[in-house]
């Protein structure tokens, strides 16, 4: 396990007084910071206290070591100040960050914070004008050498640990690109405040080629139901301690919702009189919608509304046990993680193919999308419940569902249709909780 980063504060007396230093390591290289003097206000106490909050930011990935001026290059070639040419990457970056603070989704804060995360022991102390498509290709090597490192420290089960002992995981090559994009959208500014003439880390090929997955999507109207029926009967086994996992993933399946929209969700945005659900908070203009229930939706929301704890109009509708808001991975680990598992026995027992590797909430979009086809749905009003503006992502899944048989494509329309006077095959806890 890697140790906790330490460090020491110093006393020395000059001429002028006593005064307060820093020693500690940080990045691999011992650090030395001074302070002040005692006449400048500074004392143990509060230079322990900033020792503390140095050594956090360490942790954490963002704090920059303060520019030594070296001999000879206090001014640029044309006699300026070299702290007017270009600042460090470091503090132009935090900068641009705290501006962003506010005026963006938290999530979207979230995101570029921690791609700084990344960026900041790598590009801290540089100027920003040194920043070329070279340095750039050369971040790119690191990050993966070091992913490979972390990967195979895993294999041999002896991973490296941060400095809270949390486990170091390797970054997939989406992720890398992800933190270049990230240095990409800090660069746009240093282009515009024409500390560099042109952007480096723009375009395809400083990132990694990603490798294409298989699309998942949950095949057959036998797969959805068996997702469905194990929900229901993980809902009514006591160990759970839940009662909600039926109509959070008959949501995701029939209502397309992203995770962020579902875990945000509050019962005025829940329409059961009428058979829609209004989606008021999204990560886009497209996203605010409405959304049109199928039957056996509606079945499930007033049954969990009516076993609801709070179902006023404020309330969440599907909050944790503790009563607060869920997350993305709350919903994959906690919710959809053990009926994926409960399924696939049920499906292994009916004779029927297991769910797909790599069911998500947000794969359950694409299951929502194939339910809306097989019901007749036009890619226009497809892409307007799904939220998206791009048809791209539509037609894809608009052509994998006409690949199905018509026999198929019948019983999910049927299932989803809830029109169980003609549907001897409906699974019996689904009809269930129709009924």
């Amino acid at each position: 396990m890697a140790t906790r980063a330490k460090g020491r504060v110093e006393e020395r007396s000059w001429k002028r007084g006593r005064g307060y230093a820093l020693r500690f390591r940080a990045y691999g290289e011992r650090q030395y910071v001074t302070l002040g003097m005692e006449s400048d206000g500074w004392n143990r106490k509060r230079a322990e206290e900033e020792l503390a909050n140095i050594l956090a930011d360490v942790r954490r990935g963002i704090w920059v070591p303060p520019e030594r001026e070296k001999p000879g290059s206090a001014e640029a070639a044309d006699g300026a100040p070299k702290s007017e040419v270009a600042p460090l990457f470091g503090p132009f970056a935090l900068s641009r960050l705290a501006a962003k603070k506010g005026s963006v989704q938290p999530r979207t804060f979230d995101y570029l914070e921690w791609g700084l995360g990344h960026l900041l022991p790598y590009f801290a102390n540089r100027p920003v004008c040194s920043i070329d498509i070279e340095a750039v290709d050369d971040y790119r090597t690191h990050k993966v050498r070091e992913s490979g490192a972390r990967r195979r420290a895993i294999e041999r089960r002896k991973p490296m640990r941060d400095d809270r002992g949390q486990v170091l995981r390797p970054l997939s090559a989406t992720s890398i690109n992800k933190t270049i994009e990230v240095l990409q959208w800090v660069l746009s500014f240093a282009v515009e405040y024409k500390h560099l003439t042109d952007n480096p880390a723009e375009g395809r090929r400083r990132r990694l080629k990603v490798e294409q997955r298989r699309p998942v999507h949950l095949d057959t109207a036998a797969q959805i139901e068996a997702l469905l029926d194990a929900s229901l009967q993980l809902d009514r086994e006591p160990y759970w301690r839940s009662s909600d996992r039926r109509a959070i993933i008959a949501t995701l399946i029939l209502a397309g919702p992203r995770a962020h929209e579902l875990c945000h969700m509050l019962w005025r945005d829940v329409d059961l009189a009428n058979g829609r659900i209004f989606i008021g908070r999204s990560k886009t203009q497209a996203g605010l919608r409405e959304i049109n229930m199928p039957l056996i939706l509606r079945d499930d929301l007033a049954a969990h509304k009516a076993h609801a704890y709070r179902s006023g109009p404020d309330d969440l509708v599907f909050p944790t046990m503790t009563g607060g808001r869920r997350d993305k991975d709350n919903l994959r680990n906690r919710v959809l993680g053990a009926a994926i598992e409960r399924a696939d026995q049920l499906l292994e027992e009916r004779g029927e193919v297991p769910l797909p590797k790599g069911v998500t909430p947000h794969k359950l979009r694409h299951t929502f999308a194939s339910t809306l086809i097989a019901c007749g749905e036009d890619p226009a009003s497809v892409m307007a419940q799904l939220g998206h503006t791009d048809p791209k992502f539509t037609l894809r899944v608009y052509t994998h569902m006409m690949r199905r048989s018509p026999a198929e494509r019948a019983r999910l329309k049927l299932l989803v249709r809830d029109d169980r006077d003609g549907s001897p095959e409906l699974s019996a806890s689904t009809a269930e909780v129709a009924a």
